[in-house]
């Protein structure tokens, strides 16, 4: 079976079992003091997500798949290529698993085709393919699984993988033999927690997703707190800095698939020229991608924050003002108010 999962461009699998209560009190608490925020889908389905056999009956094993992202061609030292784009204002920077098709439609079409490779093998069987679309907790699943082990910014962390990578199930009515976990490899280093731009990581393993720039450009909808808006610099979808400060990442692996290469206009495109996308163009450009997913009001607010820090680093020009003038009397009046902000930080 992993050389099937291989040949679909996985880099790795494993199987766990569906026992999770001894998460059930961590993620109880991650709840109750209200560090989901907006994701009120977080809650809503308590904890189903900690009980597989509630979510899908019948299921008796999950089967976890890891697949890399890091675009083909990724250099060696990437990730100072990377703080470099962090340090050009002028610019939007997309995290680096958003600029390719959207991993969604991706992992789970090979999902589903593993888990049919399977059922050619074994006969048939009950199954559900899940990737970050469901109440499912990946993270734990796939620790239990031997994917590799929980880093202290939450993220599966593997020795020769680092995190740059996908996971994705298969809840199966099918008993599987499970894999067994590894140890983990963190040590003392807190480099993670101390590159988070906004403290989100408030401790080794505690992150309050209200001040994650990942949740800020992406689940929340609304305005977004002014006293977090100069922390995000020129980040307008998500955010890798606590990817980028592991050092566990310099052993991560280019993806198989080119389908995780980036697109044209979401890396070093000035934010003038983005802030310009009309509607029409914005679902053009992001089409399959999980960009599109934001709508064309989010991309203008995030895009509008970024701009705002540009000017106030002085590394704003006068097609940077222009764009931001023209969007002033935009129909949302979150876009407006993010303009405005934007716009003032000039003289700030």
């Amino acid at each position: 079976m992993r050389l099937w999962a291989l040949e679909l461009g996985f880099s790795q699998i494993g199987v766990a079992g569906i026992d999770l209560s001894s998460a059930e009190d961590g993620l109880l608490q991650w709840l109750s003091h209200g560090f989901h925020g907006d994701m009120s889908y977080m809650a809503a389905h308590g904890l189903k997500r900690a009980r597989p056999a509630e979510l899908v009956p019948g299921t008796v094993s999950v089967l976890t798949a890891r697949m890399d992202y890091l675009p083909q061609g990724t250099p060696e030292g990437w990730q100072a290529v990377e703080w470099e784009r962090l340090r050009r204002p002028g610019e939007g920077v997309v995290s680096l698993y958003a600029r390719g098709r959207d991993y969604h439609k991706v992992m789970r079409s090979r999902l589903q085709k593993l888990a049919e490779r399977l059922a050619e093998d074994v006969g048939p069987f009950g199954h559900r393919v899940f990737t970050d679309s469901a109440p499912v907790l990946e993270a734990e699943l796939a620790t239990r699984s031997g994917q590799g082990w929980r880093g202290k910014h939450t993220l599966v962390l593997d020795r020769e993988g680092g995190s740059m990578f996908f996971l994705g199930e298969i809840y199966l009515d099918l008993a599987l033999p499970t894999t067994d976990p590894v140890s983990a490899h963190c040590g003392s280093c807190e480099a993670c927690v101390h590159a988070c731009p906004t403290g989100a990581i408030l401790g080794p393993g505690v992150l309050d997703a209200r001040r994650c720039i990942s949740y800020l450009t992406i689940e929340h909808a609304g305005s977004i707190d002014p006293a977090l808006r100069p922390l995000m610099g020129n980040r307008i979808y998500g955010c890798d800095d606590c990817q980028l400060a592991c050092p566990w990442n310099k052993f991560a692996r280019p993806a198989v698939l080119a389908d995780f290469d980036a697109r044209d206009g979401l890396v070093g495109t000035p934010l003038a020229d983005l802030l310009s996308w009309s509607e029409a163009r914005f679902l053009q450009r992001t089409e399959g991608s999980a960009i599109r997913r934001i709508g064309h009001e989010r991309w203008l607010r995030n895009l509008a924050v970024a701009a705002g820090n540009a000017l106030r680093a002085g590394e704003g020009d006068a097609s940077l003002v222009a764009s931001l003038e023209a969007l002033r009397s935009h129909s949302s009046a979150v876009v407006r108010e993010h303009v405005a902000w934007a716009l003032a930080q000039a003289t700030a």
